[in-house]
């Protein structure tokens, strides 16, 4: 494998911040990297130094065949599309129609990431980017990108603004339609799902250097635990040793000026290279209110928006009750109406018809994706923000003030001094859930809660969620998120109805699949099943099968019930598989030995899975 770039001791100080620190890294053809770390530790400025895009202060970095070798392509955070440009301009350049046509990889891009922005706009490739939404350009970037296919790709969070399935997608397309001799990605994401199906290596960016991990998210993981361990150990015993040296040093004036000065030096040696505690963050769990046996119901809910002949029904006739202690995932295409049954449960938009029934003790926090909710305190310093909402807490039992909280929360020192409007997105989001856990509800609806968020506050949020003891209802296209943080999960499909989805993200991802599929066959096949139904004198419309008669319908049911118990005992396994894999992550041999028995529940679930998915097309 040939190096396609490399940084040899490269330095970038921004004011007295040391963003990169003597840093010497490569990538090699072939290599697929995810990159993580803290908001504003550096990762994009890392990628900007590979592309050329930002000079360093020191170092050198060399790109194979020098200046006029590889092709670099960068998808920034920044918006660089001509507005007057056609959607097949932004994308296709001036590619003929018969090379991007036959060309199956383009055809991916073009399926995967514009199947959406086609469908809803009159002209397809012919419409004007202008008038696309933030999401949709950054949409045609990325496919611009990928139809150019540089050998070194270079991505900054690719995943905003895609919903599950184009994550899916484009981690297929990442691990599987693009690799070739050549060619390297670098992709900076906070999706941890992403990472584990895509990457072959992961960069920790960390206080101004890089880190690498064989692997993907988990493997990360397992690793750093494996050298926070050593490096626990290692700890305790400089810890012992300056213990033994501070208070020998402590016995008293006349002892320390007759002690040897080299005594002193290995003390004070001990004490001067501690390096300084990470600026951690700890999101924290506060006490909720009771919460009754009713929480939140929707009765028949119908919401349109539009008007005729344009009207949409996002929400037709949608019965749903949460219980206490519910913990939902909601997933679904953009447009089908998430957000919008978020705030039909909250009471924020009327119903069309139907009821909403809302407990007595029913406290709740709705996070939006609007992080313009803290305008009002753009001017306001971060503690001013925290104490309008309540200057004292109580936590693990004690009143704390608002300062030490913003402090456990990530905002320590001058941070807290900082204007609201100054913060990144990453601080702002967590502004805003610091605000919204101050106010102890027992209810806690998250519209897309990791939008902005890295994976250190990520990790923070779900073990908060671990210990919720109200309701919990999130959307997201984080697919780690749901499946860690929600019991199950439900999804709009676009039809206005909500769906149970007892196998999860995968059956989603099936059922979006298969309603793809039977669009494409329908369309090229609707003419010919007209004119052979009339041919024929069946009226067109008419059932083309036959109807389950009960005694197959009651077999169904039994065969559900029965793969129910089985699926439940297979996540006893499951979870029993993951705690023994963790408490033997030093041993290869055995974590080898248990990743085979997992594959294989994972396998068998699948299965199972499908049988009930069959059982209950039968059932109805």
């Amino acid at each position: 494998m040939a190096n396609l770039i490399s940084l040899e001791r490269v330095s970038l100080v921004f004011g007295t911040t040391h963003v990169l620190d003597d840093v010497s890294l490569g990538v090699l053809t072939g290599d697929r990297i995810g990159v993580v770390g803290v908001n504003g530790g550096g990762k994009s400025t890392l990628l900007r130094v590979m592309a050329g895009l930002q000079e360093a202060d020191a170092g050198r970095i060399t790109k194979q065949g020098g200046e006029g070798g590889i092709r670099i392509g960068m998808l920034s955070q920044e918006d660089s599309l001509d507005p007057e440009w056609t959607i097949r301009e932004a994308v296709l350049g001036d590619l003929p129609e018969h090379v991007w046509a036959g060309d199956p990889r383009i055809r991916d891009v073009l399926t995967g990431l514009l199947g959406g922005i086609e469908a809803q706009n009159v002209g397809g490739l012919e419409s004007r980017v202008g008038p696309k939404s933030g999401g949709e350009r950054r949409r045609l970037a990325l496919a611009r990108l990928l139809v150019a296919d540089p050998e070194l790709l270079l991505l900054d969070e690719p995943t905003n603004h895609l919903d599950v399935e184009g994550v899916a997608w484009l981690a297929d397309h990442l691990a599987t339609k693009r690799p070739r001799p050549g060619n390297a990605t670098v992709a900076i994401t906070h999706d941890r799902w992403f990472l584990d199906a895509y990457a072959t290596m992961t960069w920790e960016v960390e206080a101004g250097g890089v880190s690498a991990f064989e692997g993907g998210y988990a493997a990360y993981v397992l690793a750093k635990a494996e050298r926070d361990r050593l490096a626990g150990v290692v700890a305790d015993r400089r810890a012992n040793l300056m213990r033994k040296e501070l208070a020998w040093l402590r016995r008293g004036p006349p002892a320390r000026t007759s002690k040897p000065k080299f005594r002193i030096d290995a003390a004070n040696a001990l004490i001067a290279d501690e390096p300084a505690p990470r600026n951690s963050v700890e999101l924290a769990s506060f006490a909720g209110r009771r919460l009754g046996k009713d929480v939140l119901d929707l009765e028949d809910a119908t919401v349109t928006v539009g008007a005729p002949p344009v009207e949409r029904r996002l929400l037709d006739r949608v019965t749903w009750r949460l219980a206490p202690g519910e913990r939902v995932g909601i997933v679904g295409v953009n447009g089908a109406g998430k957000s919008t049954l978020l705030r039909a449960l909250t009471g924020e938009i009327p119903l069309d018809s139907g009821r909403r029934k809302i407990g007595k003790t029913v406290a709740i926090a709705h996070l939006t994706q609007e992080v313009r909710e803290l305008e009002r305190y753009e001017q306001w310093r971060v503690i001013e923000a925290i104490e309008d909402v309540r200057q004292w807490t109580t936590l693990g039992g004690k009143e704390i003030s608002a300062s030490q909280l913003a402090t456990r929360l990530g905002f320590p020192g001058g941070r807290q001094q900082s204007r609201v409007g100054d913060l990144s997105g990453g601080e702002r989001r967590r502004l805003q859930l610091t605000r919204l856990l101050l106010t102890e509800p027992n209810v806690l609806i998250l519209d897309e809660p990791t939008n902005d968020l890295d994976i250190e506050t990520l990790t923070s949020l779900e073990d908060v969620l671990d210990g919720w003891a109200g309701t919990l209802v999130v959307v997201s296209h984080d697919r780690y998120l749901l499946e860690r943080a929600c019991d199950h999960q439900l999804a709009l499909l676009g039809d206005g109805r909500l769906r149970d989805l007892p196998g999860g993200v995968e059956e989603y991802l099936r059922l979006r699949a298969a309603a793809v599929a039977a669009s494409a066959s329908a369309t090229t096949s609707a003419a010919r099943a007209a004119s052979g139904a009339q041919r024929d004198g069946i009226p067109v419309g008419s059932p083309s099968a036959p109807t389950a008669n009960p005694a197959d319908v009651r077999e169904a049911r039994k065969t559900m019930a029965r793969i129910e118990k089985q699926l439940s005992r297979l996540q006893d396994r499951e979870e029993r598989l993951h705690g023994e894999m963790a408490e033997r992550a030093t041993d290869p041999a055995a974590l080898a030995g248990l990743n085979e028995k997992l594959q294989a529940v994972v396998s068998e679930r699948e299965e199972l899975e499908l049988e009930w998915l069959e059982a209950a097309e039968l059932v109805g």
